[in-house]
């Protein structure tokens, strides 16, 4: 998957989230710097992306809604290496298309409750998708935070990755449960609850 527009933009992106959002990033040292990994964060904002893709050398593959891809921006989109997810429909596409990212060695990136919300006190019901990724390409997952908000040249917003860990059972719903606890705990632990 070419991702040449992604390697030619994050430089830019970077010096942009920095100056205008000035974020305290803890844990950066847990992303492994090469083999297979999903990166779960909960999701607060549409610039939820651009702090992952600011925040980290390595190359994220995100999964999208797919109408990313359709108008003026959607070349654009493509060159990023984002995977498309068909929402009207049980999309049987996006899950082989991620798993076939990660058997190459590489990075996905996905918010596992679907939807952003600016409340993070309370994250919404986990879809199944990155524990199933995860499982099926035997890869790492990496539990994820993003507490405060995108409010330019104000201190404030924080991006806190936990520990990597590998999917321990074939009962994905628990692990899903397990995921969803490990980020809570993240929120709880930048809050001071």
């Amino acid at each position: 998957m070419d991702v040449w527009f992604y390697r030619l933009v994050r430089p830019i992106v970077k010096l942009f989230f920095y100056f205008v959002y000035r974020p305290k990033v803890i844990g950066k040292e847990n992303v492994p710097k090469k083999g297979r990994i999903v990166i779960a964060s909960n999701h607060t904002d549409y610039f939820d992306c651009v702090a992952l893709v600011a925040t980290n050398k390595r190359t994220i593959h995100f999964l999208a809604k797919d109408e990313l891809l359709k108008g003026f921006w959607g070349p654009a989109f493509k060159a990023m290496g984002i995977i498309p997810v068909n929402r009207r429909e049980k999309d049987k596409n996006a899950l082989p298309a991620a798993i076939k990212v990660l058997e190459e060695e590489r990075v996905i990136g996905i918010f596992p409750e679907g939807t952003f919300k600016k409340d993070v006190e309370e994250l919404l019901p986990f879809k199944i998708g990155a524990v199933k990724m995860a499982h099926d390409a035997e890869s790492m997952i990496l539990p994820m935070a993003i507490v405060g908000e995108f409010k330019p040249f104000r201190k404030g917003l924080t991006l806190r990755f936990g520990k990597p860990y590998k999917i321990t059972s074939d009962d994905l719903d628990k692990e899903n449960d397990k995921l969803k606890k490990k980020i809570q705990d993240l929120i709880d632990k930048e809050r001071g609850n």
